[in-house]
């Protein structure tokens, strides 16, 4: 996932991010750090074309598209500097895709086994593809590892130069260099005055704020929504909310309120092995309780899409 540098609001995550419905950028000083980011614990897409670059996906939103702008821009200019950089996207939303219950069949075989997703990597510690374990935290899937490795340390002093990083300018002002700033430039525009930044912020909240209250005020909604804490109190699950916007996440963030302060990893295997499962029968009777409201919901929320507000 890119770093994105231009100062607006990030989605709000929880969890070590597991629990948000979008991604989240991050960023790094040096090439290693930025492609490890990217990829980490994940599939990714990789070069494609026949030039090296990705395809970007016919269907791709806005921010996808741009990612992939980024990504395809820095290959290109680490090129024309005489280095190799592979581009790559992050895939984690498709790993996590039965978490939201959105699409109830791979919502139904996900929660069956690892529930929403929190502690099965205390249990499946081997797993790479189960978020949090151990396996998963330590693999490495940057595509130019193996070059890196290769360089000769004046080499790799170039090629970082070459990529950029942050740099300070002043006494606070931050900027980017290199093929970083390049890409950054290219896919998300030149960087905005402060002025710029509080005046997007302050829209991008506004249109949050009236994407919530569109939903919120659905009448279908709130009585499907009605319907679903109905379900859940029958099932012995507390119910905090029956907000729209807010119950398809609910019982996820209850339990994601309980994990421990220390990792899942802190855990025995005995201990999180109990914990999942009393979680997968929690994600299960939230999913089977929200069914007929997340058919509903996600069609409506794809029309009123927002990142959550605060402040």
């Amino acid at each position: 996932m890119t770093f994105r540098f231009k100062g607006a609001a990030w989605p709000t995550l929880a969890v070590a991010g597991v629990l948000a419905l979008t991604g989240c950028s991050q960023g790094g000083d040096g090439p290693s750090a930025s492609a490890s980011a990217s990829s980490r614990g994940s599939t990714s897409s990789s070069a494609s074309s026949a030039k090296g670059l990705l395809t970007i996906p016919g269907d791709a939103n806005e921010d996808t598209r741009r990612e992939y702008v980024d990504q395809n821009t820095r290959a290109a200019c680490m090129r024309a500097k005489g280095f190799t950089y592979t581009p790559h996207v992050s895939q984690d939303g498709d790993a996590l895709k039965g978490v939201d219950g959105q699409d109830y069949e791979a919502a139904k075989t996900f929660r069956n086994k690892y529930g929403f997703g929190l502690y099965a990597g205390a249990v499946y510690r081997n797993d790479p593809n189960v978020w949090g374990s151990e396996a998963y935290n330590n693999k490495d899937t940057n595509p130019d590892s193996a070059y890196l490795k290769t360089l000769t340390p004046d080499q790799k002093k170039a090629y970082d130069a070459a990529f950029g990083g942050k740099k300070l300018v002043g006494n606070h002002k931050v900027v980017l260099t290199g093929c970083l700033k390049e890409a950054e430039d290219k896919a998300y525009g030149p960087e905005k005055s402060q002025a710029e930044i509080e005046k997007k912020s302050a829209e991008d909240k506004e249109r949050a704020l009236a994407a919530k209250q569109a939903l919120n005020g659905d009448s279908e909604l709130v009585r499907l929504a009605q319907q679903f804490a109905s379900c859940l109190t029958k099932d012995g699950i507390n119910v905090t909310t029956t907000q729209p916007t807010n119950i398809s996440d609910m019982v996820k963030f209850q339990v994601g309120n309980q994990m421990p302060p220390n990792g899942i990893l802190s855990l025995s295997k005995s201990e999180a092995t109990a914990k999942l499962t009393h979680e997968i029968d929690l994600a299960k009777k939230d999913l089977e309780c929200g069914k007929d409201f997340r058919a509903a919901y996600f069609p409506k929320l794809a029309k009123h899409p927002f990142e959550d507000v605060t402040g």
